[in-house]
């Protein structure tokens, strides 16, 4: 059995396909990710400034009920498995894009399913700001929106940025997850060749390929987390 998955004649058709075909979903996948992390970050840094900010003892302090409803909203959001959120907003995704299959489709559910989390991340970044670096601004007459982009954004920079970067490659996976439904990318090919066709070297090159994409978003963000944080410059 493993002979006739693995033999010559196989890899030669493997590597045509890899030829012609991964480039395009390579691109499809990097874009996609790329993407959805964009509008996940625009959805999802202002909500995470919103969960520090409004707080009972924060520095905007917001009505308890709008705080309950925001945590609950996002909690809802994060616990709902991938797979079956992507069903769930296809009504959504058919208004926003027009069609529920595609590569632009797959950015609806991936922004969805992502920006809860980034706010979280975004949430946890910025209550690792010193207190008392907060304190000083306000004793200084700063506004709350000027404590927010002059001082709790700019001083959670690098932990921001790791952060980030944990918000990409988990989205590389739904991303991967998404070729199910008939998302473009590397997914779309594993699953139409490795799952329903058993080419399995097709499925294991588009693991192999999705591996490297987040080792090389992974090793790009923590430099520039490093490359940001001003106590690494300063003990240079």
């Amino acid at each position: 059995m493993a002979e006739k998955l693995f033999s010559a004649e196989v890899a030669a058709e493997a590597w045509e396909i890899i030829r012609t075909q991964f480039p395009l979903a390579i691109w499809e996948t990097v874009y996609v990710t790329i993407l959805s992390t964009a509008f996940a970050i625009i959805i999802g840094l202002p909500l995470g400034v919103l969960l520090v900010t409004g707080e009972k003892d924060g520095i905007r302090p917001l009505p308890v009920r709008l705080m309950r409803a925001l945590n609950i909203l996002i909690n809802l959001l994060r616990s709902v498995p991938f797979l079956i959120l992507m069903v769930l907003v296809f009504p959504l995704t058919r208004l926003i894009v027009g069609t529920v299959v595609g590569t632009m489709a797959s950015v609806v559910p991936l922004v969805i399913a992502a920006f809860p989390f980034v706010a979280r991340l975004a949430e946890s970044s910025l209550r690792e700001v010193n207190p008392n670096t907060i304190e000083m601004a306000q004793s200084l007459g700063a506004s709350p929106m000027q404590i927010v982009l002059h001082v709790l954004l700019p001083e959670s920079v690098p932990s921001l940025i790791s952060n980030a970067t944990i918000a990409v490659t988990t989205i590389l996976g739904y991303s991967a997850m998404s070729g199910i439904i008939g998302g473009g990318g590397l997914g779309k090919l594993a699953m139409n060749y490795g799952y329903y066709r058993y080419k399995y070297l097709i499925m294991l090159a588009a693991v192999a390929l999705l591996i490297l994409l987040v080792q090389l978003f992974q090793t790009f963000g923590t430099r520039l987390a490093a490359s940001s944080d001003k106590r690494v410059k300063g003990k240079g």
